[in-house]
């Protein structure tokens, strides 16, 4: 198994020890490292629930197109809450980047995330080339 490291100044740079994704099956399948709502530019954490989840999805969309695929590659997203109580928002979200057939998706709340992140996102991408 060969794998190619994605990186891309689109999205936020890696504040750790892991790649943005990380393409392995001749590139056809990739995994997309967690998104938070991190500015790629300032990267400063943007201003509440929806400009987070909103920033997640354009870090993932950045991060999809340098694999050479796009969010409608994803095929498993798992999303990361600190308050469950912005489940719906998460959906409603996600309609607009988002058509059916929907990715297979997990929502699990969890008491803290990077930077005092409200939400977060990975993924698996499958590119049909």
């Amino acid at each position: 198994m060969s794998k190619q490291i994605i990186q891309t100044n689109d999205a936020p740079k890696a504040i750790g020890t892991y790649s943005q994704a990380v393409s392995v099956s001749s590139g056809k399948t990739v995994y997309l490292s967690g998104q938070i709502g991190l500015d790629a530019v300032t990267m400063q954490m943007v201003n509440g629930i929806e400009a987070q989840i909103q920033q997640v999805f354009l870090n993932l969309k950045a991060v999809t197109a340098a694999s050479g695929g796009s969010l409608d590659d994803i095929v498993k997203l798992n999303i990361f809450l600190i308050d469950m109580d912005n489940f719906a928002k998460v959906n409603e979200i996600m309609a607009s980047y988002f058509s059916e057939p929907y990715p297979a998706r997990a929502a699990v709340a969890v008491k803290a995330l990077p930077r005092g992140a409200l939400v977060e996102m990975d993924g698996v991408m499958v590119i049909q080339k």
